[in-house]
Protein backbone atom coordinates (compact mmCIF):
# COMPACT_ATOMS: atom_id res chain seq x y z
CA UNK A 1 0.00 0.00 0.00
CA UNK A 2 0.90 3.40 -0.74
CA UNK A 3 2.57 5.41 2.26
CA UNK A 4 0.05 8.49 1.44
CA UNK A 5 -2.62 6.20 0.94
CA UNK A 6 -1.94 4.11 4.61
CA UNK A 7 -1.06 7.97 6.34
CA UNK A 8 -4.62 9.63 5.18
CA UNK A 9 -6.46 6.82 6.80
CA UNK A 10 -4.66 6.80 9.85
CA UNK A 11 -6.86 8.27 13.29
CA UNK A 12 -4.36 9.59 15.13
CA UNK A 13 -4.07 11.17 18.94
CA UNK A 14 -1.55 13.75 17.77
CA UNK A 15 -2.62 17.38 17.76
CA UNK A 16 0.40 17.69 14.68
CA UNK A 17 -1.92 15.67 12.33
CA UNK A 18 -3.15 17.50 9.81
CA UNK A 19 -6.46 17.30 7.20
CA UNK A 20 -5.25 14.82 4.44
CA UNK A 21 -5.93 15.74 1.19
CA UNK A 22 -9.68 14.64 0.28
CA UNK A 23 -10.55 14.09 3.71
CA UNK A 24 -9.58 11.99 6.88
CA UNK A 25 -6.52 12.61 8.57
CA UNK A 26 -3.09 11.15 8.87
CA UNK A 27 -0.07 12.37 11.31
CA UNK A 28 3.24 14.20 10.68
CA UNK A 29 6.20 11.97 10.91
CA UNK A 30 6.71 10.10 14.23
CA UNK A 31 10.49 11.50 14.42
CA UNK A 32 9.20 14.91 14.88
CA UNK A 33 8.14 13.52 18.71
CA UNK A 34 11.68 11.89 19.18
CA UNK A 35 13.51 15.35 19.88
CA UNK A 36 13.11 16.83 23.14
CA UNK A 37 11.90 20.42 21.55
CA UNK A 38 8.77 18.66 20.76
CA UNK A 39 7.51 17.29 23.69
CA UNK A 40 5.03 19.89 24.84
CA UNK A 41 3.87 19.72 21.45
CA UNK A 42 2.89 16.09 22.51
CA UNK A 43 -0.51 16.49 23.86
CA UNK A 44 -3.37 14.05 23.51
CA UNK A 45 -7.27 14.59 22.94
CA UNK A 46 -9.28 14.16 25.68
CA UNK A 47 -8.77 10.41 27.25
CA UNK A 48 -11.18 8.14 25.53
CA UNK A 49 -11.47 10.03 22.12
CA UNK A 50 -9.92 10.28 18.75
CA UNK A 51 -11.14 12.64 16.16
CA UNK A 52 -14.64 12.71 18.48
CA UNK A 53 -14.92 8.90 18.35
CA UNK A 54 -15.12 6.58 21.21
CA UNK A 55 -12.13 4.46 21.86
CA UNK A 56 -12.12 1.04 23.17
CA UNK A 57 -10.65 0.57 27.39
CA UNK A 58 -7.55 -0.83 25.93
CA UNK A 59 -6.73 1.97 23.79
CA UNK A 60 -5.58 3.44 27.30
CA UNK A 61 -2.75 1.36 27.45
CA UNK A 62 -1.20 3.34 23.99
CA UNK A 63 -2.15 6.93 24.44
CA UNK A 64 -2.05 8.41 27.70
CA UNK A 65 -3.74 11.95 27.92
CA UNK A 66 -0.57 13.87 27.69
CA UNK A 67 3.36 13.01 27.53
CA UNK A 68 4.23 14.20 30.68
CA UNK A 69 8.03 12.94 30.64
CA UNK A 70 10.04 11.56 27.59
CA UNK A 71 12.75 8.66 28.96
CA UNK A 72 15.48 8.17 25.96
CA UNK A 73 16.25 4.30 26.71
CA UNK A 74 18.23 1.66 24.62
CA UNK A 75 17.68 -2.49 24.03
CA UNK A 76 19.76 -4.89 22.96
CA UNK A 77 18.82 -8.02 20.66
CA UNK A 78 21.55 -10.92 21.55
CA UNK A 79 21.64 -13.26 19.27
CA UNK A 80 23.29 -16.75 19.39
CA UNK A 81 23.72 -19.87 16.91
CA UNK A 82 20.68 -22.13 17.38
CA UNK A 83 21.00 -25.62 18.04
CA UNK A 84 21.93 -28.52 15.70
CA UNK A 85 21.78 -25.92 13.28
CA UNK A 86 18.63 -23.83 13.77
CA UNK A 87 17.37 -20.56 14.14
CA UNK A 88 19.53 -18.46 16.18
CA UNK A 89 18.18 -17.62 19.48
CA UNK A 90 17.66 -14.44 21.47
CA UNK A 91 18.21 -13.84 25.17
CA UNK A 92 14.91 -12.53 26.56
CA UNK A 93 14.13 -12.02 30.48
CA UNK A 94 11.25 -11.82 32.24
CA UNK A 95 10.53 -8.19 34.19
CA UNK A 96 9.72 -8.33 38.05
CA UNK A 97 5.95 -7.99 38.16
CA UNK A 98 6.29 -5.37 40.38
CA UNK A 99 7.84 -3.04 38.04
CA UNK A 100 6.40 0.12 37.21
CA UNK A 101 6.78 -0.83 32.92
CA UNK A 102 5.62 -3.77 31.56
CA UNK A 103 6.24 -5.05 34.75
CA UNK A 104 5.62 -9.44 34.23
CA UNK A 105 6.26 -9.08 30.60
CA UNK A 106 9.04 -10.90 28.74
CA UNK A 107 11.47 -8.06 26.81
CA UNK A 108 15.02 -8.04 25.27
CA UNK A 109 17.71 -6.80 27.95
CA UNK A 110 17.43 -2.38 27.94
CA UNK A 111 16.73 0.33 29.97
CA UNK A 112 17.05 4.48 30.55
CA UNK A 113 20.05 6.08 29.29
CA UNK A 114 21.87 7.87 32.46
CA UNK A 115 23.41 10.64 32.78
CA UNK A 116 27.04 8.13 33.32
CA UNK A 117 26.05 7.39 29.74
CA UNK A 118 26.17 10.24 28.58
CA UNK A 119 29.59 11.04 29.81
CA UNK A 120 31.01 7.97 28.45
CA UNK A 121 29.86 8.20 25.35
CA UNK A 122 31.26 11.67 25.29
CA UNK A 123 35.00 10.75 26.20
CA UNK A 124 34.77 7.94 23.28
CA UNK A 125 33.13 10.08 20.59
CA UNK A 126 35.01 10.79 17.76
CA UNK A 127 34.79 14.24 15.99
CA UNK A 128 31.47 14.61 14.16
CA UNK A 129 30.07 11.28 16.05
CA UNK A 130 26.81 11.73 17.07
CA UNK A 131 26.49 11.48 20.58
CA UNK A 132 22.87 10.58 21.33
CA UNK A 133 24.00 7.18 19.22
CA UNK A 134 26.97 6.45 21.40
CA UNK A 135 25.15 6.56 24.65
CA UNK A 136 22.00 4.65 23.76
CA UNK A 137 24.80 1.78 22.74
CA UNK A 138 26.96 2.52 26.11
CA UNK A 139 23.35 2.14 27.91
CA UNK A 140 22.55 -1.20 25.84
CA UNK A 141 25.95 -2.47 26.88
CA UNK A 142 25.05 -1.49 30.81
CA UNK A 143 21.85 -2.80 30.58
CA UNK A 144 23.03 -6.14 29.62
CA UNK A 145 25.77 -6.54 32.23
CA UNK A 146 23.16 -5.15 35.06
CA UNK A 147 20.25 -7.70 33.78
CA UNK A 148 21.73 -10.72 32.84
CA UNK A 149 25.58 -10.68 33.65
CA UNK A 150 26.35 -10.61 29.58
CA UNK A 151 29.24 -8.08 28.29
CA UNK A 152 28.91 -6.81 25.23
CA UNK A 153 31.05 -4.58 22.98
CA UNK A 154 34.01 -5.13 24.83
CA UNK A 155 37.40 -4.98 23.03
CA UNK A 156 38.68 -8.09 24.22
CA UNK A 157 37.72 -11.71 25.46
CA UNK A 158 37.95 -12.17 29.12
CA UNK A 159 37.46 -14.69 31.94
CA UNK A 160 33.51 -15.44 33.60
CA UNK A 161 34.75 -14.30 36.77
CA UNK A 162 35.96 -11.25 35.94
CA UNK A 163 33.04 -10.33 33.73
CA UNK A 164 30.91 -11.69 37.40
CA UNK A 165 33.12 -9.44 39.29
CA UNK A 166 32.33 -5.88 37.07
CA UNK A 167 28.98 -7.04 37.19
CA UNK A 168 28.62 -6.75 41.29
CA UNK A 169 30.71 -3.43 40.81
CA UNK A 170 28.37 -2.14 38.16
CA UNK A 171 25.84 -2.55 40.33
CA UNK A 172 26.96 -1.67 43.96
CA UNK A 173 28.04 1.90 41.72
CA UNK A 174 25.53 2.38 39.13
CA UNK A 175 27.89 3.43 36.52
CA UNK A 176 30.05 1.62 33.77
CA UNK A 177 33.18 3.79 33.23
CA UNK A 178 34.81 2.82 36.44
CA UNK A 179 34.19 -0.66 36.11
CA UNK A 180 35.71 -0.53 32.49
CA UNK A 181 38.68 1.98 33.83
CA UNK A 182 39.72 -0.29 36.46
CA UNK A 183 40.42 -3.12 34.24
CA UNK A 184 41.78 -1.01 31.38
CA UNK A 185 39.08 -2.43 29.32
CA UNK A 186 37.39 -0.48 26.17
CA UNK A 187 34.66 -0.71 24.03
CA UNK A 188 34.12 -1.88 20.51
CA UNK A 189 30.64 -0.35 20.17
CA UNK A 190 30.20 -1.02 16.56
CA UNK A 191 29.48 -4.39 17.33
CA UNK A 192 26.34 -3.05 18.56
CA UNK A 193 23.98 -2.84 15.03
CA UNK A 194 21.16 -0.25 15.06
CA UNK A 195 17.84 -1.78 14.32
CA UNK A 196 14.90 -0.22 15.15
CA UNK A 197 13.56 2.97 17.13
CA UNK A 198 10.04 2.88 19.39
CA UNK A 199 8.15 5.66 20.78
CA UNK A 200 5.24 4.75 22.19
CA UNK A 201 2.43 7.37 23.27
CA UNK A 202 2.46 6.83 26.38
CA UNK A 203 2.36 9.42 29.75
CA UNK A 204 5.99 8.16 30.82
CA UNK A 205 7.52 7.80 26.97
CA UNK A 206 10.13 5.81 26.23
CA UNK A 207 12.20 6.82 23.23
CA UNK A 208 13.88 3.39 22.92
CA UNK A 209 16.73 2.51 20.46
CA UNK A 210 16.75 -1.12 19.49
CA UNK A 211 20.54 -3.12 18.54
CA UNK A 212 21.48 -6.24 17.61
CA UNK A 213 24.40 -8.55 18.65
CA UNK A 214 25.71 -11.44 18.01
CA UNK A 215 27.73 -13.40 21.17
CA UNK A 216 28.25 -16.62 18.34
CA UNK A 217 28.52 -20.08 20.17
CA UNK A 218 26.66 -18.60 23.44
CA UNK A 219 29.62 -19.65 25.70
CA UNK A 220 28.17 -17.10 27.97
CA UNK A 221 26.87 -17.31 31.54
CA UNK A 222 23.63 -15.56 32.09
CA UNK A 223 21.85 -15.08 35.18
CA UNK A 224 18.76 -12.59 36.02
CA UNK A 225 19.27 -9.66 38.55
CA UNK A 226 16.72 -10.91 40.56
CA UNK A 227 15.74 -7.28 41.29
CA UNK A 228 13.87 -5.92 37.80
CA UNK A 229 14.50 -9.26 36.27
CA UNK A 230 13.41 -12.38 37.95
CA UNK A 231 14.41 -15.20 34.50
CA UNK A 232 16.51 -15.22 31.63
CA UNK A 233 15.61 -17.70 28.88
CA UNK A 234 16.85 -18.22 25.16
CA UNK A 235 14.62 -18.74 22.26
CA UNK A 236 13.98 -18.34 18.44
CA UNK A 237 11.80 -15.57 17.77
CA UNK A 238 9.53 -17.94 15.93
CA UNK A 239 9.45 -20.20 19.51
CA UNK A 240 8.62 -16.68 21.49
CA UNK A 241 5.75 -15.88 19.27
CA UNK A 242 4.59 -19.38 19.97
CA UNK A 243 4.92 -19.29 23.60
CA UNK A 244 2.89 -16.14 24.20
CA UNK A 245 0.12 -17.46 21.78
CA UNK A 246 0.22 -20.51 24.25
CA UNK A 247 -0.19 -17.83 27.38
CA UNK A 248 2.99 -19.12 28.33
CA UNK A 249 4.40 -15.33 28.33
CA UNK A 250 3.29 -11.83 28.12
CA UNK A 251 4.61 -9.64 25.76
CA UNK A 252 3.73 -6.10 24.67
CA UNK A 253 3.32 -4.86 21.22
CA UNK A 254 6.78 -3.39 20.24
CA UNK A 255 8.21 -6.64 21.63
CA UNK A 256 5.80 -8.84 19.06
CA UNK A 257 6.51 -6.60 16.48
CA UNK A 258 10.07 -7.19 16.65
CA UNK A 259 9.84 -10.80 17.06
CA UNK A 260 7.51 -11.04 14.03
CA UNK A 261 10.34 -9.14 11.71
CA UNK A 262 13.23 -11.32 13.46
CA UNK A 263 11.40 -14.18 12.84
CA UNK A 264 12.17 -13.99 9.45
CA UNK A 265 16.16 -14.20 9.53
CA UNK A 266 17.84 -17.75 9.65
CA UNK A 267 21.26 -15.92 10.85
CA UNK A 268 22.77 -12.99 12.50
CA UNK A 269 23.86 -12.13 9.28
CA UNK A 270 21.07 -12.45 7.42
CA UNK A 271 19.25 -9.95 10.51
CA UNK A 272 22.61 -7.87 10.18
CA UNK A 273 22.36 -7.02 6.44
CA UNK A 274 18.61 -6.35 6.91
CA UNK A 275 19.31 -3.83 9.45
CA UNK A 276 22.14 -2.27 7.45
CA UNK A 277 19.77 -1.92 4.54
CA UNK A 278 16.38 -0.55 5.86
CA UNK A 279 17.06 3.11 7.67
CA UNK A 280 15.94 3.55 11.04
CA UNK A 281 12.68 5.41 11.58
CA UNK A 282 11.30 6.16 15.30
CA UNK A 283 8.12 4.52 15.04
CA UNK A 284 4.88 5.89 16.98
CA UNK A 285 1.56 2.82 17.19
CA UNK A 286 -1.62 4.65 15.65
CA UNK A 287 -5.19 4.12 16.48
CA UNK A 288 -6.68 3.43 13.21
CA UNK A 289 -10.34 2.27 12.29
CA UNK A 290 -11.08 -0.65 9.89
CA UNK A 291 -14.58 -1.89 9.00
CA UNK A 292 -15.89 -0.31 12.62
CA UNK A 293 -12.99 -2.52 14.78
CA UNK A 294 -10.34 -0.18 16.33
CA UNK A 295 -6.52 -1.08 15.33
CA UNK A 296 -2.99 -0.50 16.31
CA UNK A 297 -1.07 0.69 13.26
CA UNK A 298 2.80 1.18 12.54
CA UNK A 299 4.19 2.98 9.61
CA UNK A 300 5.08 0.66 6.99
CA UNK A 301 8.58 1.49 5.80
CA UNK A 302 10.31 0.64 9.18
CA UNK A 303 10.79 -2.83 7.81
CA UNK A 304 8.34 -4.57 9.62
CA UNK A 305 6.32 -7.72 8.10
CA UNK A 306 3.10 -6.90 10.09
CA UNK A 307 1.80 -3.85 10.16
CA UNK A 308 -1.25 -4.00 12.06
CA UNK A 309 -3.64 -5.79 14.77
CA UNK A 310 -7.22 -5.20 16.34
CA UNK A 311 -7.07 -4.10 19.53
CA UNK A 312 -8.93 -6.56 20.75
CA UNK A 313 -5.96 -8.90 20.36
CA UNK A 314 -3.76 -7.06 22.19
CA UNK A 315 -3.67 -8.80 25.79
CA UNK A 316 -1.13 -7.20 27.69
CA UNK A 317 -3.77 -3.52 27.21
CA UNK A 318 -5.51 -5.44 29.63
CA UNK A 319 -4.23 -3.24 32.24
CA UNK A 320 -3.18 -0.09 31.36
CA UNK A 321 -2.39 2.34 33.89
CA UNK A 322 0.23 -0.64 35.54
CA UNK A 323 1.38 -2.15 31.57
CA UNK A 324 2.25 1.31 30.13
CA UNK A 325 3.96 2.97 32.60
CA UNK A 326 1.04 5.36 33.99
Amino acid sequence: MARAKYENRLISANPLARPAPGGGSFVKSPDTLAAPGALPLAKQPPSGKVAGMDLPPQASGFFAEEIEELIPAATVVVFRHGPAGGPPELLMLQRAREMRFAGGAAVFPGGRIDPADRELAASLAAPGADHDELAAKVAAVREALEEAGLLLGLDRQVEAAEVARARAELLAEGALAPVLERRGWGLALDSLVPFARWLPRHRRSFDTRFYLHDIGTGAHEVSADATETTRLFWTSAAEALAMADRGEIEIIFPTRRNLERLAGFASFAEAEAHARAVPVVTVTPQLEQRDGEWWIAIREDAGYPVCAMPIAQERFAAAPARRAGQ
